[in-house]
């Protein structure tokens, strides 16, 4: 059996400054992808999202637009390969975070001004666009982007292991998850996706993985 996954960015939220909500207008959005993506599925739909409060709100919303549209639904919870990079900071796995607090807060013991005499940390912040930044950075303290691409793979690949009818499969996740796979689909950054696009990843029995840009949300 073929297993569709579509990966997609959470829903619009006024800042990533800490662990926001999703907007009305973002969930309303995610609500009608739900109903969209409820008319694609020949089966259930397994809706899954990574752990921060933004992705697990739209999951929930998409969740309930597909319910909604008269779908089967499983809301599996939270799935560990769509969390965002993997940085590590004095020995410590940090989030990607907007400021030199944030990331203090995250480390027992270091300040802020620990945090400025980091190079990588220190640029990221100044950056105009992290994400893009990160994206082409050599030697990130962590996951680069084809680390992340790789671990999605891998992940996308595990779904041909499923023996249930469960064979499309919405994870909602970051942008810097989708643009690291962007980058291996396109040959370079995409740039910022829109709230809830992303890409759509087609695996075989034999775990072969296709993955390809959606054009827009689904």
């Amino acid at each position: 059996m073929t297993q569709r996954l579509f990966l997609l960015r959470h829903g619009e939220v006024t800042s990533h400054r800490g662990d926001v909500p999703v907007t009305e207008e973002g969930l309303q959005t995610a609500v009608e992808v739900g109903r969209r993506l409820a008319g694609r599925a020949d089966g259930p739909i397994r809706v899954i999202s990574g752990e921060t409060r933004r992705t697990r709100d739209t999951a929930a919303a998409v969740a309930r637009g597909a319910r909604g549209a008269g779908a089967e639904v499983l809301e599996d919870g939270v799935a560990f390969a769509l969390r965002n990079p993997d940085l590590y900071l004095a020995g410590v796995r940090v989030d990607m975070v907007s400021s030199e607090a944030a990331f203090a807060a995250q480390v027992p013991g270091l300040t802020e001004a620990d945090v400025a005499k980091v190079s990588f940390f220190s640029e990221w912040l100044t950056a105009p666009d992290r994400v893009g930044w990160w994206v082409r950075h050599p030697e990130p303290p962590g996951d680069d982007a084809a680390a992340v691409a790789d671990r999605i793979r891998t992940f996308a690949a595990s779904l041909a292991d499923r023996e249930d009818d469960t064979a499309f499969t919405v994870a909602v996740t970051h942008s810097p998850v989708l643009r690291a796979c962007a980058v291996e689909v396109t040959g370079g950054d995409i740039g910022e996706p829109r709230w809830l696009a992303g890409l759509e990843a087609e695996v075989s029995a034999d775990r072969s993985v296709r993955l390809q840009l959606l054009p827009e949300a689904p």
